[in-house]
Protein backbone atom coordinates (compact mmCIF):
# COMPACT_ATOMS: atom_id res chain seq x y z
CA UNK A 1 0.00 0.00 0.00
CA UNK A 2 1.65 3.70 -0.61
CA UNK A 3 2.14 5.71 1.66
CA UNK A 4 1.03 9.54 1.67
CA UNK A 5 3.17 11.57 0.54
CA UNK A 6 4.78 14.18 3.03
CA UNK A 7 3.66 17.61 3.05
CA UNK A 8 6.10 19.51 0.74
CA UNK A 9 7.15 23.18 2.18
CA UNK A 10 9.15 26.28 0.75
CA UNK A 11 10.69 28.16 2.87
CA UNK A 12 12.01 31.76 1.62
CA UNK A 13 14.41 33.05 4.47
CA UNK A 14 17.75 33.81 6.52
CA UNK A 15 20.52 31.72 8.15
CA UNK A 16 22.40 33.15 11.31
CA UNK A 17 24.95 31.30 13.00
CA UNK A 18 23.89 31.46 16.60
CA UNK A 19 26.59 33.36 19.07
CA UNK A 20 24.81 32.65 22.61
CA UNK A 21 25.68 34.33 25.72
CA UNK A 22 24.28 32.94 28.92
CA UNK A 23 24.43 35.09 32.52
CA UNK A 24 22.49 35.76 35.33
CA UNK A 25 21.46 39.43 33.53
CA UNK A 26 22.43 41.28 30.99
CA UNK A 27 25.09 44.21 31.30
CA UNK A 28 23.61 47.94 31.61
CA UNK A 29 25.08 50.36 29.19
CA UNK A 30 29.15 50.74 30.09
CA UNK A 31 29.05 47.07 32.46
CA UNK A 32 30.62 43.95 32.34
CA UNK A 33 29.24 41.49 33.35
CA UNK A 34 30.78 37.57 33.98
CA UNK A 35 28.17 35.10 32.07
CA UNK A 36 27.93 31.27 32.91
CA UNK A 37 28.46 29.99 29.42
CA UNK A 38 28.51 30.30 25.74
CA UNK A 39 27.27 28.18 22.72
CA UNK A 40 27.79 28.49 19.04
CA UNK A 41 24.50 26.94 16.79
CA UNK A 42 23.14 27.68 13.65
CA UNK A 43 20.02 29.69 13.57
CA UNK A 44 18.27 32.07 11.60
CA UNK A 45 14.26 32.38 11.41
CA UNK A 46 13.87 30.99 7.70
CA UNK A 47 16.63 28.36 8.86
CA UNK A 48 14.85 27.36 12.26
CA UNK A 49 11.39 27.42 11.15
CA UNK A 50 12.74 24.85 7.96
CA UNK A 51 14.38 22.76 10.56
CA UNK A 52 10.88 22.47 12.97
CA UNK A 53 9.22 21.67 9.62
CA UNK A 54 11.42 19.11 8.74
CA UNK A 55 11.91 17.53 11.92
CA UNK A 56 7.86 16.74 11.47
CA UNK A 57 8.09 15.10 8.78
CA UNK A 58 7.90 17.91 5.79
CA UNK A 59 9.99 17.74 2.53
CA UNK A 60 11.16 20.96 3.01
CA UNK A 61 13.47 23.38 0.39
CA UNK A 62 15.15 25.89 1.86
CA UNK A 63 15.55 29.29 -0.10
CA UNK A 64 18.93 31.17 1.06
CA UNK A 65 21.61 32.88 0.56
CA UNK A 66 24.70 31.95 2.68
CA UNK A 67 28.63 33.83 2.42
CA UNK A 68 31.94 32.32 0.97
CA UNK A 69 33.04 32.37 4.71
CA UNK A 70 33.30 28.92 7.11
CA UNK A 71 29.90 29.47 8.53
CA UNK A 72 28.24 29.12 5.28
CA UNK A 73 29.86 25.68 4.33
CA UNK A 74 29.04 24.63 7.77
CA UNK A 75 25.03 25.70 7.61
CA UNK A 76 24.94 24.06 4.11
CA UNK A 77 26.11 21.07 5.43
CA UNK A 78 23.75 21.23 8.51
CA UNK A 79 20.91 21.65 6.13
CA UNK A 80 22.14 18.46 4.53
CA UNK A 81 22.70 16.35 7.61
CA UNK A 82 19.41 17.73 8.44
CA UNK A 83 17.52 16.04 4.89
CA UNK A 84 16.53 19.85 3.89
CA UNK A 85 16.70 20.44 0.00
CA UNK A 86 19.20 23.41 -0.47
CA UNK A 87 18.59 23.14 -4.27
CA UNK A 88 17.93 27.19 -4.47
CA UNK A 89 20.86 27.97 -1.81
CA UNK A 90 23.25 30.54 -3.37
CA UNK A 91 26.40 31.41 -1.98
CA UNK A 92 27.22 35.45 -2.21
CA UNK A 93 31.13 37.07 -1.52
CA UNK A 94 31.26 37.96 1.88
CA UNK A 95 30.08 37.03 5.14
CA UNK A 96 27.35 34.74 6.26
CA UNK A 97 24.42 36.16 8.74
CA UNK A 98 25.19 36.31 12.16
CA UNK A 99 23.15 36.71 16.00
CA UNK A 100 24.77 37.72 18.54
CA UNK A 101 22.51 36.70 21.90
CA UNK A 102 21.83 37.58 25.13
CA UNK A 103 20.05 35.10 27.37
CA UNK A 104 19.22 35.79 30.95
CA UNK A 105 18.87 33.21 33.68
CA UNK A 106 14.77 33.39 33.00
CA UNK A 107 15.07 32.14 29.76
CA UNK A 108 14.67 36.15 28.41
CA UNK A 109 16.72 36.64 25.40
CA UNK A 110 18.14 39.93 23.30
CA UNK A 111 19.15 39.11 20.26
CA UNK A 112 20.57 41.37 17.66
CA UNK A 113 21.05 40.36 13.71
CA UNK A 114 24.05 40.77 11.34
CA UNK A 115 22.27 40.16 7.96
CA UNK A 116 25.18 39.80 5.15
CA UNK A 117 24.61 37.38 2.76
CA UNK A 118 20.95 37.40 3.29
CA UNK A 119 20.44 40.32 2.09
CA UNK A 120 22.05 39.20 -1.40
CA UNK A 121 18.98 36.75 -1.93
CA UNK A 122 17.39 36.94 -5.72
CA UNK A 123 14.06 37.54 -6.39
CA UNK A 124 14.04 35.00 -9.54
CA UNK A 125 15.53 32.36 -7.86
CA UNK A 126 12.75 32.28 -5.30
CA UNK A 127 10.39 31.96 -8.07
CA UNK A 128 12.35 29.59 -9.73
CA UNK A 129 11.97 27.29 -6.24
CA UNK A 130 8.44 27.93 -5.90
CA UNK A 131 7.57 26.64 -9.39
CA UNK A 132 9.56 23.58 -9.41
CA UNK A 133 8.29 19.87 -8.61
CA UNK A 134 5.22 19.47 -6.98
CA UNK A 135 2.88 22.47 -5.76
CA UNK A 136 4.19 22.97 -1.97
CA UNK A 137 1.35 22.95 0.67
CA UNK A 138 2.94 25.59 2.20
CA UNK A 139 5.35 28.84 0.87
CA UNK A 140 6.78 31.00 4.08
CA UNK A 141 8.96 33.92 4.99
CA UNK A 142 10.11 36.18 6.96
CA UNK A 143 11.66 39.65 7.38
CA UNK A 144 15.55 38.82 7.67
CA UNK A 145 15.52 38.90 3.67
CA UNK A 146 14.99 41.37 1.27
CA UNK A 147 10.74 41.57 1.35
CA UNK A 148 11.26 42.31 -2.43
CA UNK A 149 12.12 38.12 -2.77
CA UNK A 150 9.43 36.94 -0.50
CA UNK A 151 6.90 39.23 -2.28
CA UNK A 152 8.24 37.32 -6.06
CA UNK A 153 7.90 33.98 -3.91
CA UNK A 154 4.40 34.40 -2.76
CA UNK A 155 3.08 36.05 -6.15
CA UNK A 156 4.49 32.55 -7.31
CA UNK A 157 2.96 30.29 -4.39
CA UNK A 158 -0.32 31.94 -5.18
CA UNK A 159 -0.48 30.95 -8.93
CA UNK A 160 0.33 27.19 -7.70
CA UNK A 161 -2.54 27.38 -5.02
CA UNK A 162 0.19 27.52 -2.10
CA UNK A 163 -0.75 28.77 1.14
CA UNK A 164 1.20 31.49 2.20
CA UNK A 165 2.46 32.17 6.11
CA UNK A 166 4.50 35.87 6.86
CA UNK A 167 6.41 36.28 9.84
CA UNK A 168 6.93 39.56 10.22
CA UNK A 169 10.11 39.26 11.94
CA UNK A 170 11.92 41.41 13.48
CA UNK A 171 9.44 44.10 13.57
CA UNK A 172 9.82 46.37 10.39
CA UNK A 173 7.36 48.27 7.89
CA UNK A 174 5.46 46.07 6.15
CA UNK A 175 5.70 46.25 2.27
CA UNK A 176 2.29 46.43 0.76
CA UNK A 177 3.21 44.23 -2.29
CA UNK A 178 4.01 41.10 0.43
CA UNK A 179 1.30 41.97 2.24
CA UNK A 180 -1.39 41.45 -0.38
CA UNK A 181 0.22 38.42 -1.30
CA UNK A 182 0.43 37.08 2.38
CA UNK A 183 -2.43 35.12 3.39
CA UNK A 184 -1.58 34.28 7.22
CA UNK A 185 0.18 37.26 9.19
CA UNK A 186 2.43 35.17 12.30
CA UNK A 187 4.32 38.12 14.48
CA UNK A 188 4.59 38.42 18.24
CA UNK A 189 3.39 41.16 20.46
CA UNK A 190 6.22 43.52 19.46
CA UNK A 191 5.65 42.81 15.72
CA UNK A 192 1.87 43.14 16.04
CA UNK A 193 2.42 46.46 17.58
CA UNK A 194 4.27 47.94 14.35
CA UNK A 195 2.18 46.38 11.84
CA UNK A 196 -1.14 48.34 13.99
CA UNK A 197 1.56 51.34 14.25
CA UNK A 198 1.72 51.42 10.51
CA UNK A 199 -1.66 50.48 9.62
CA UNK A 200 -3.11 53.62 12.34
CA UNK A 201 -0.76 55.95 10.77
CA UNK A 202 1.90 55.86 12.93
CA UNK A 203 -0.33 55.39 16.44
CA UNK A 204 -1.50 52.59 18.07
CA UNK A 205 -5.73 52.02 16.57
CA UNK A 206 -7.71 53.76 20.26
CA UNK A 207 -9.82 50.78 19.17
CA UNK A 208 -7.71 48.24 20.80
CA UNK A 209 -5.87 48.67 23.68
CA UNK A 210 -3.90 45.91 25.90
CA UNK A 211 -5.98 43.91 28.11
CA UNK A 212 -3.50 42.58 30.58
CA UNK A 213 -0.83 43.35 29.33
CA UNK A 214 -2.09 41.50 26.08
CA UNK A 215 -3.59 42.94 22.98
CA UNK A 216 -7.26 42.68 23.37
CA UNK A 217 -9.84 41.15 20.47
CA UNK A 218 -10.43 44.77 19.34
CA UNK A 219 -6.72 45.31 18.24
CA UNK A 220 -6.34 41.69 16.75
CA UNK A 221 -9.76 42.02 14.98
CA UNK A 222 -8.73 45.59 13.46
CA UNK A 223 -5.11 44.20 12.26
CA UNK A 224 -6.71 41.26 10.74
CA UNK A 225 -9.03 43.48 8.88
CA UNK A 226 -6.58 46.35 7.68
CA UNK A 227 -3.70 43.44 7.06
CA UNK A 228 -6.79 41.81 4.56
CA UNK A 229 -5.44 38.18 5.64
CA UNK A 230 -5.41 35.50 8.62
CA UNK A 231 -4.17 37.15 11.73
CA UNK A 232 -2.25 34.32 14.08
CA UNK A 233 -0.44 36.07 16.96
CA UNK A 234 2.21 34.60 19.63
CA UNK A 235 1.97 35.98 22.92
CA UNK A 236 5.09 33.80 24.64
CA UNK A 237 3.93 32.24 27.75
CA UNK A 238 0.44 33.09 27.63
CA UNK A 239 0.06 31.52 24.39
CA UNK A 240 -1.47 32.56 21.51
CA UNK A 241 -4.91 34.30 19.68
CA UNK A 242 -6.48 33.39 16.44
CA UNK A 243 -8.67 35.55 14.70
CA UNK A 244 -11.05 33.44 13.01
CA UNK A 245 -12.55 33.25 9.31
CA UNK A 246 -16.28 34.97 11.60
CA UNK A 247 -13.93 37.54 13.16
CA UNK A 248 -14.09 35.54 16.70
CA UNK A 249 -10.74 35.79 18.71
CA UNK A 250 -9.55 32.51 20.13
CA UNK A 251 -7.10 32.29 22.38
CA UNK A 252 -5.24 29.12 22.54
CA UNK A 253 -2.84 28.45 26.34
CA UNK A 254 0.13 27.41 26.41
CA UNK A 255 1.57 24.04 28.41
CA UNK A 256 3.23 25.45 31.70
CA UNK A 257 6.86 24.20 30.96
CA UNK A 258 10.08 25.16 33.23
CA UNK A 259 11.91 28.01 30.68
CA UNK A 260 15.41 27.77 30.89
CA UNK A 261 16.09 29.77 26.86
CA UNK A 262 13.34 31.39 24.80
CA UNK A 263 15.37 31.69 21.56
CA UNK A 264 13.73 30.43 18.51
CA UNK A 265 10.65 29.58 20.22
CA UNK A 266 8.65 31.57 17.79
CA UNK A 267 10.29 29.75 14.98
CA UNK A 268 9.65 26.51 16.33
CA UNK A 269 6.04 27.80 16.24
CA UNK A 270 5.73 28.52 12.64
CA UNK A 271 7.81 25.40 12.05
CA UNK A 272 5.07 23.62 13.52
CA UNK A 273 1.73 25.69 12.18
CA UNK A 274 3.23 25.31 8.36
CA UNK A 275 3.98 21.52 8.53
CA UNK A 276 0.15 21.05 10.57
CA UNK A 277 -1.36 23.11 7.85
CA UNK A 278 0.46 21.60 4.80
CA UNK A 279 -0.50 17.89 6.14
CA UNK A 280 -4.51 19.20 5.89
CA UNK A 281 -4.83 19.77 9.47
CA UNK A 282 -7.28 22.37 10.58
CA UNK A 283 -6.33 25.60 11.37
CA UNK A 284 -7.12 25.23 15.48
CA UNK A 285 -4.91 21.57 15.37
CA UNK A 286 -2.36 23.42 13.83
CA UNK A 287 -2.28 26.46 16.79
CA UNK A 288 -2.43 23.82 19.46
CA UNK A 289 0.01 21.89 17.64
CA UNK A 290 2.41 24.75 17.05
CA UNK A 291 1.95 25.74 20.63
CA UNK A 292 3.03 22.68 21.53
CA UNK A 293 6.45 22.49 20.00
CA UNK A 294 7.40 25.75 21.15
CA UNK A 295 6.94 25.41 24.42
CA UNK A 296 8.70 22.20 24.86
CA UNK A 297 11.54 23.69 22.53
CA UNK A 298 11.75 26.68 25.61
CA UNK A 299 12.69 23.92 27.59
CA UNK A 300 16.58 23.57 26.32
CA UNK A 301 18.65 25.64 25.32
CA UNK A 302 19.53 26.99 22.49
CA UNK A 303 17.82 27.32 19.07
CA UNK A 304 17.72 24.39 16.69
CA UNK A 305 19.78 22.74 19.29
CA UNK A 306 16.57 23.02 21.73
CA UNK A 307 14.47 21.07 19.37
CA UNK A 308 13.49 17.72 20.09
CA UNK A 309 14.20 14.37 17.24
CA UNK A 310 11.53 13.39 15.25
CA UNK A 311 10.37 10.41 17.79
CA UNK A 312 10.00 12.54 20.69
CA UNK A 313 7.66 14.61 18.47
CA UNK A 314 5.90 11.28 17.83
CA UNK A 315 4.81 11.07 21.46
CA UNK A 316 4.49 14.74 22.51
CA UNK A 317 2.11 15.08 19.87
CA UNK A 318 0.41 12.03 19.32
CA UNK A 319 -3.09 13.12 21.22
CA UNK A 320 -3.20 16.13 19.16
Amino acid sequence: MNQPRPPRIVVVGSTMMDLVAYADRVPGAGETVVGSSFQVGFGGKGANQAIMARLLGAEVSMVCCVGTDGYGTETLANFADRGIDTTWARRAPGTSGVAPIWVEASGQNRIIILPGANLAMDPEVAVAAVCDGPPPGVVAGQFEVPQSVTAAAFGAARQRGAITVLNPAPAAPLAPALAAAADWLIPNEVELAAVASQDAGGAMPSDGPLTDGLPGDELLRSVAHRAGCRLLVTLGEAGSALVTTSGDVLRIAAPVVDAVDTTGAGDAFVGGFIWALAGGRSETDAVHIATTVAADSVTRPGTQLSFAAPEDYELLLADL
